[in-house]
């Protein structure tokens, strides 16, 4: 089969066997995969995957099922389905764990589908799971305008919990609002700007270093903190004495190295909570710039250039 690896910063179409279907796993025939910033970073050698799983590149992706491996559940050949990868979506075949496959979205297309599996799974898991978002608390997310920056915020507002952004330009700011954002800042203009939003209670950040300090100051009291990303740089210094009087939880999370059965419990809360929402529109994908894979390089290029509102798409095959 054909596929995308990394190589000298840059995606490359190889040749290369097809995986095997293990039992408690389905084969995939890829129509689309979504591109993620750990695409970019895989890419240039920074981000390698977690021991055990392919180095083809793609995080999430939606197709046809075409086998089925033994104690699967009840997923049939010709289901058309998207699922949350460890690595191996951009290739015209994968085979994934049967619990990390959802079925497409009532009302999508397999194109729209594709940019949905690691971008909800990631806001959700960051700010509904580890940080415990309730109803009326107020979020922040930086990068808003990103892709997990565009689920978060459909899923703050489908959830009655409103949320403020920090973007790259009022372009995207404008974007984010549409989304249902109550508002935010332009970074590098005024961030310290997002004060007069505050205090938040949770705070998803991909930034890391850079905004560290002004996350502290905008937290409530108990507020939760969540990094996901070092965009601004690993290394910060920080006012502890702000940690410890206002009872700051600071939580690191990934989501691509946790075990398959906390990814198949993830998932599952997806199609009970998530998933309907997109059947009744107050979700709705952010596929805003689909590429064929063959102009994967123009693909990688355009997310690396972090004027993409929402998410890049490759096309692998026709539907």
């Amino acid at each position: 089969m054909k596929a995308l690896q990394g190589h000298k910063g840059q995606p490359l179409l190889i040749e290369c066997d097809a995986p095997v279907c293990a039992p408690g796993q389905v084969r995939i025939r890829v129509v689309a995969a979504g591109l993620n910033r750990a695409d970019l970073l895989q890419a240039a050698g920074l981000y390698p995957p977690p021991a055990g799983v392919s180095d083809i590149l793609g995080l999430e992706c939606a197709g046809i099922i075409s086998e089925v491996g033994e104690g699967s559940g009840t997923w049939q050949v010709g289901d058309r389905v998207c699922a949350l990868l460890a690595g191996g979506g951009m290739a015209q075949e994968v085979c994934v764990d049967a619990r990390h496959v959802l079925p497409v979205p009532e009302g999508l297309s397999l194109l729209e589908a594709a940019a949905v599996p690691e971008v909800y799974a990631t806001a959700w898991l960051n700010v509904f799971q580890l940080g415990r978002v309730q109803p009326g608390e107020k979020v922040l997310l930086h990068a808003g305008a990103s892709g997990v920056g565009s689920a978060a915020i459909q899923l703050c507002k489908a959830f009655n919990s409103p949320c403020w952004v920090s973007v790259g330009s009022a372009e995207r700011l404008a974007y984010c609002e549409a989304l249902g954002a109550q508002g935010g800042v332009v970074r590098g203009e005024n961030i310290e700007g997002l004060q007069d939003f505050a205090p938040f209670d949770v705070i998803l950040d991909p930034v890391g270093a850079s905004y560290a300090p002004a996350n502290l100051k905008m937290l409530s009291l108990d507020g939760r903190w969540i990094n996901i990303g070092l965009m601004g740089g690993r290394r910060a210094e920080l006012d502890l004495a702000q940690l410890l009087s206002k009872r700051i939880q600071l939580i690191g999370s990934t989501l691509r190295s946790r075990t398959d059965a906390f990814k198949g419990e993830l998932m599952a809360q997806l199609a009970e909570q998530v998933w309907p929402l997109f059947a009744s529109g107050q979700l709705r994908p952010q596929a805003e710039e689909v590429f064929a894979w063959a102009d994967a390089e123009a693909a990688f290029a355009r997310l690396a250039s972090n004027q993409v509102n929402g998410k890049v798409v490759l096309q692998i095959s026709e539907e």
